[in-house]
């Protein structure tokens, strides 16, 4: 095994939302267990995994998250007031969960393994119409949404950010993080594109 894919543990961010490599993430943190874990992290310049919630809800009792996330950095933060942290974050790679166990404050910590990156492919000319939509998306949006480099000709980064920006369910935005396979997140992209169009 090589060191890369060896287990390590990440402090988890149970979220009812997906997150892409790549991507950003602002988040308004207010619960005490969340201060805290940010504030080490922001100390210590580490990460934490923003997961999907499979069972539970964002605040109170942990939830249970589905066993693949994203590991973020915390690029930026500010506290407008008292106990109310806002953070910018940069999702990182992929982890999926091997075991957790919820610490006394109710954080939950995950025992996980990095995912390997998905190898840059090209975007097939029957898939173009999803990167000509995305960089609509981008026009109208502002480039500061969507760190750079903007790689349009990589269906890795394309299917990525589209994942992020259109109005899918949770679980199929789950799905797509889980497969490893970009031409096939971008083909169901395309097809989702498709009917919002006709």
């Amino acid at each position: 095994m090589s060191a890369a894919l060896k287990p390590f543990t990440l402090p988890l961010f149970p979220l009812n939302t997906v997150v892409f490599p790549g991507g950003r993430l602002p988040l308004r943190i207010f619960e005490q267990r969340y201060l805290d874990m940010v504030k080490q992290a922001i100390a210590d310049s580490t990460p934490f995994g923003i997961c999907a919630i499979r069972e539970g809800t964002e605040t109170g009792t942990p939830a249970l998250p589905h066993s693949v996330g994203t590991r973020v950095h915390v690029t930026d933060w500010d506290m407008p007031e008292t106990g109310i942290l806002h953070i910018d974050t940069l999702a990182q790679e992929r982890f999926v969960i091997r075991s957790t166990r919820t610490e006394p404050g109710g954080l939950l910590i995950g025992s996980v393994e990095t995912v390997s990156s998905e190898s840059a492919a090209a975007v097939p000319d029957e898939l173009e119409l999803a990167v000509e939509i995305l960089r609509h998306i981008i026009d109208e949006y502002g480039g500061a949404h969507f760190p750079a480099p903007h790689e349009f000709d990589n269906a890795v980064w394309v299917g990525y950010r589209l994942s992020e920006v259109l109005p899918l369910r949770l679980g199929i935005k789950q799905n797509l993080l889980e497969m490893n396979d970009s031409v096939m997140r971008l083909r169901i992209l395309t097809e989702f594109l498709k009917k919002q169009i006709n």
